[in-house]
């Protein structure tokens, strides 16, 4: 295997989007601001569109457009519980774990929201650390100087003995074109969106040692 470091997203990567959680996580985002930002209900789903092209995230948007205190919005999107949601996969546990690669969690959630959904699905041993969106400020995913920021962290200089794992294409895509491998977490796949794709964890290995 090339790769030395791996950076796996979390929500709707390191558990599958049919837990619902980041539905849930959404619809908190989308309660912020109608209950502590006044914004009308209609006008919420086509501001929080915008900022998420524009910007990267909502968060990032309603940095840029409002007056928000930035953990407290945090920590009200991430007000849910984790034990309604999810389970611990041994197979996803036991793949990681195999691996030679320095593993980080690259995220545009914060570390608080990451360390608990690491210790709900038991596999918080298994990445030496997180890259939240605070680490990489003002910037976010998929922003060319996100990718930079968490290289740096990782104590990476070659971006092409990194991967990252997302189930964003829009985020494998930039990843591709910062000089990473990119891997998208998703069943529906085309070469323009990354480098390879998987929904089964056992495919992850095979997928890695078949670039040389």
């Amino acid at each position: 295997m090339r790769f030395t470091t791996i950076f796996f997203d979390l929500d709707d990567t390191l558990y599958p989007p049919s837990t619902n959680l980041w539905l849930a996580i959404k619809q908190r985002m989308n309660d912020f601001m109608r209950e502590r930002m006044n914004i009308p209900t209609d006008e919420i789903p086509s501001l929080r569109e915008k900022y998420y092209l524009q910007y990267g995230t909502t968060m990032r948007g309603l940095q840029a457009n409002h007056e928000i205190n930035t953990d407290d919005f945090l920590a009200y999107v991430h007000d849910l519980p984790l034990g309604s949601y999810l389970t611990p996969d041994p197979v996803q546990r036991s793949v990681i774990a195999s691996l030679p690669t320095r593993n980080l969690v690259f995220t545009n959630a914060d570390i608080s929201h990451a360390e608990r959904v690491l210790a709900r699905l038991d596999i918080r041993d298994l990445f030496s650390t997180i890259v939240d969106v605070n680490a990489v400020t003002p910037y976010c995913k998929p922003m060319p100087e996100s990718f930079e920021i968490a290289m740096k962290l990782a104590g990476e200089t070659d971006p092409s003995r990194c991967v990252m794992i997302d189930d964003l294409r829009r985020t494998t895509r930039a990843a591709r074109e910062a000089g990473m491998f990119s891997i998208l977490y998703d069943g529906s796949w085309s070469v323009d969106d990354a480098d390879a794709h998987f929904t089964d964890w056992n495919e992850l290995v095979n997928i890695l040692e078949s670039q040389r």
